[in-house]
């Protein structure tokens, strides 16, 4: 895995965010790809990826994503991004390029894209819709308390309305989010996060442990129990969410393909995967 990524000069987030989970995934050929470049302009406090000046896109790295699709024969691809905000529409287009490319390449691969708020532009993130994922992932990362001190460059309501606006230009699309535990968060904050996600329409829904990536990040506050995650799991099952995962080592991209499955078994009408690619 990691000399297909070399040759192709592919960034993961699971090197450059210190997933745990990198072994496992990239033992069994997965990967979640990380598109224009490994620098973000943002500077979150939970993050291990680089952040400073980016340098410009480069214009075949969709072909490249797609070609790596190919070569791992991959059925569900996920592709996520460092923060844009140096770029005119955020990295919209890149997106959607890379979804093109991936469409025309491996046509028979389902994608899931992880987006950020594209600072709440409506154009940006129509980019990205009208180019038809199967998923399209924004996480919230944690509670409304916390955002000046997790994720500094974020506003929570602008994330809730990109959510909501990605459903209402396409309800065929999964719409997925997740949350990090452990930063000093209350159980009861966290249930109105998730009521905040459901009310926008969100499908599906991730809860994982908040894991320090070195001393120069946030302190972890409180490390969660195994039965407290089964807890908002099946809290998060009762509002009716159709995919949940959650547990110390759950990611937002972790076992993606597997909620996706299960996201389409819950949903009683699924006119995406009769009506376009993605294929199964």
């Amino acid at each position: 895995m990691q000399g297909l990524l070399a040759h192709l000069g592919l960034h993961t987030v699971c090197e450059s965010a210190r997933c745990p989970n990198i072994a496992e995934c990239f033992g069994q050929g997965r990967a979640t790809f990380m598109i224009l470049g490994d620098v973000c302009t943002r500077n979150c406090k939970f993050c291990a990826v680089k952040s400073g000046t980016p340098s410009p896109p480069e214009s075949d790295e969709p072909a490249r994503v797609a070609q790596a699709v190919q070569r791992l024969r991959l059925r569900y691809a996920v592709i996520t991004s460092v923060t844009r905000d140096d770029l005119p529409d955020g990295g919209a287009s890149h997106f959607a390029q890379t979804i093109q490319q991936i469409r025309a390449t491996a046509p028979h691969a389902a994608i899931e894209v992880l987006v950020p708020d594209f600072r709440g532009s409506w154009e940006a993130i129509q980019k990205v819709v009208d180019a038809e994922p199967e998923v399209l992932g924004h996480n919230v990362e944690t509670v409304p308390s916390l955002y000046k001190t997790v994720r500094p460059g974020a506003r929570y309501n602008r994330s809730l309305r990109l959510l909501e606006l990605v459903k209402s230009l396409d309800s065929r699309i999964y719409l997925k989010s997740g949350l990090m535990l452990g930063l000093g968060e209350c159980k009861k904050e966290v249930t109105s996060v998730l009521e905040d996600l459901r009310k926008v329409g969100c499908d599906i829904v991730t809860l994982g442990q908040y894991l320090r990536p070195t001393k120069a990040h946030l302190q972890v506050k409180r490390f969660i129990p195994p039965e407290e995650f089964q807890d908002y799991e099946a809290l998060a099952q009762q509002m009716g969410f159709l995919a949940v995962s959650a547990g110390p080592f759950v990611r937002s991209s972790y076992r993606a393909e597997e909620l996706w499955e299960k996201a389409k078994t819950c949903r009683q009408v699924d006119p995406l995967d009769s009506n376009r690619g993605g294929q199964v």
